[in-house]
């Protein structure tokens, strides 16, 4: 099964390349909402003292002007990411009075879509499309299920790999051709592979009844407050959170063929108006209530677990910067919040994910077919609702196969590329964690899923009540322990100049947000 990898990983290794597999960039986006003290999403405005949300470099919002966002400089120092997001924890927490942050993806008590607030961007034409944009969401898929936070982990390998690897598979096409190809067969693995990372990251098997809202479910009662399913490991990555890939009458898959298959049905969904979004209007009575009435308001509105990315130069779509300059990095999305670590990921995992995308890239990726695709998203879904429950199955080449059989086979086909990762080291991190992994599909106990739900019952808690407690003991951990003043100056620094340059940006506007949303969306390449 995974003949390609170990091939090309010995190449690598004999032509005296493979240290160039070392040092790739890793970036993190964590997401986190403010609660007030009575457990309830903050109906405060992002703190003025942590900076405008629209020109941050590194803390933002999210959907909601609740849901605080922390980016990480993209580092070759596997401790550095995480470095990072404890500093910008605790500069947070300086400036949220009694409020915390939540521990968990599932939300708290919600109240309703009333009772979220959306993001504000103030009053240039570009934070008002971010604000639309999340208005239109709003009324597309209710507020509620924007408020499901999760972390992302950007990966990219090094410059200097791209051009030995080249040279090895006797590729003779333009480099950035090479390279973005490439990233797109890890990308379509990363989605054959996906089921692995809810089974052994999954965190929210359980979630507060007020998220539902009354609605029908098929979940059982864990207690008055609490739903659960009893094998479930991400709820947030299950049917109850935030999709538009089964909407009736909207749905749409972008096509991981290659480059220019994704552009095109990307470029598709956000051209094509959509009945259902055309009923919703656009402009009513002076207030946009979304972007257009397409399929999709712009590209970031698609669901996916995975995405290629390119940054995006000032307003330029990130379809055409993608067609421009290729597949920069590789964004992975599909993390849930982590309860049991302050920083909401461990530095294992960080150490497997990576391993993970490497055999993502080694191994051979052929297109995906529409049966294999309708695998891909059965196995995902199975292994967010069932995926401890001993007897699961999965899909694969058109049989069936037990999760923790194939589970194993994946990390034996990781264990070389773990040991390269590992050389020259004075520890082995990358054998360790996958090791850990290794012991979680043999035992599904040893899960964080099954860890959350066993604390819960011993301590009789619900699923608020777990999340609270560890929201709490984590903003103690930030608090007790000694921070980098250079950090925290930076990121004060940062602060006070992002205000300047979004008064920077308002002052700048010279068309009404009529001609800017028309000037946007003709963009041509």
């Amino acid at each position: 099964m995974y003949k390609t990898s170990e091939k090309r990983l010995l190449h690598l290794q004999q032509s005296g390349r493979v240290g160039l597999l070392r040092g790739g960039l890793i970036g993190l986006e964590k997401e986190g909402l403010r609660v007030s003290p009575r457990g309830c999403i903050s109906q405060k405005p992002h703190p003025v003292a942590l900076g405008s949300p629209l020109t941050h470099r590194y803390i933002t919002t999210d959907y909601s002007e609740a849901l605080t966002e922390i980016i990480t400089p993209p580092s070759s120092e596997r401790a550095e990411p995480l470095r990072f997001l404890f500093e910008a924890h605790h500069f947070l927490y300086q400036h949220l009075g009694e409020e915390i942050l939540w521990s968990s993806s599932m939300p708290c008590v919600v109240e309703g879509d009333a009772n979220i607030p959306i993001a504000e961007y103030g009053n240039s034409n570009a934070g008002l499309m971010k604000t639309v944009y999340r208005r239109g969401l709003g009324h597309r898929y209710g507020r509620v299920m924007q408020v499901i936070a999760g972390v992302h982990f950007n990966y990219s390998l090094p410059q200097p790999f791209w051009h030995g690897y080249q040279t090895l598979e006797e590729d003779t096409r333009p480099a950035q051709t090479f390279i973005s190809e490439n990233y797109f067969g890890m990308l379509r693995n990363l989605q054959r592979f996906g089921w692995l990372i809810p089974y052994l990251f999954g965190a929210s098997p359980a979630v507060c009844k007020s998220f539902l809202g009354g609605r029908p479910t098929s979940l059982q009662s864990f207690d008055d407050t609490s739903y659960y399913s009893p094998y479930a490991t991400s709820l947030r990555m299950g049917d109850i959170g935030y999709q538009n890939s089964k909407e009736a009458g909207t749905g749409i898959k972008a096509c991981y063929d290659c480059l220019s298959a994704y552009v095109e049905t990307l470029s598709c969904a956000i051209e094509t108006p959509c009945p259902i979004y055309q009923a919703i209007g656009v402009k009513v009575d002076g207030e946009y209530k979304q972007l257009n009435a397409n399929i999709l308001q712009i590209e970031n509105e698609y669901y996916s677990t995975v995405r290629p990315k390119q940054v995006p130069e000032s307003m330029e779509k990130p379809i055409h910067a993608l067609q421009r300059r290729g597949v920069r990095y590789v964004e992975l999305r599909s993390l849930d919040v982590n309860p049991f670590h302050p920083l909401g990921i461990a530095e294992e995992q960080i150490y497997f994910l990576e391993a993970l995308m490497l055999l993502s890239l080694l191994q051979e990726s052929p297109a995906i077919n529409v049966v294999e695709q309708k695998a891909i998203d059965w196995n995902e879904l199975a292994a967010a609702h069932q995926g401890r429950d001993p007897a699961l199955k999965l899909r694969r080449n058109g049989a069936e196969i037990p999760l923790t059989q194939w589970g194993l086979e994946i990390c034996d086909a990781m264990q070389p590329i773990c040991e390269v990762l590992d050389e020259g080291m004075d520890e082995i991190p990358y054998q360790t964690s996958l090791q850990l992994q290794r012991s979680r599909l043999q035992d599904a106990d040893l899960t964080p899923s099954a860890i959350m739900l066993a604390e819960m019952r011993e301590r009789g808690e619900g699923f608020y009540h777990f999340a609270q407690r560890k929201s709490q003991e984590h903003h103690q951990y930030f608090m007790q322990h000694e921070h980098s003043m250079e950090d925290q100056h930076l990121l004060a620094h940062e602060a006070t100049d992002s205000w300047r340059r979004q008064r920077d940006i308002e002052a700048s506007d010279k068309v009404s947000f009529d001609a800017f949303l028309h000037s946007y969306f003709s963009q041509q390449l």
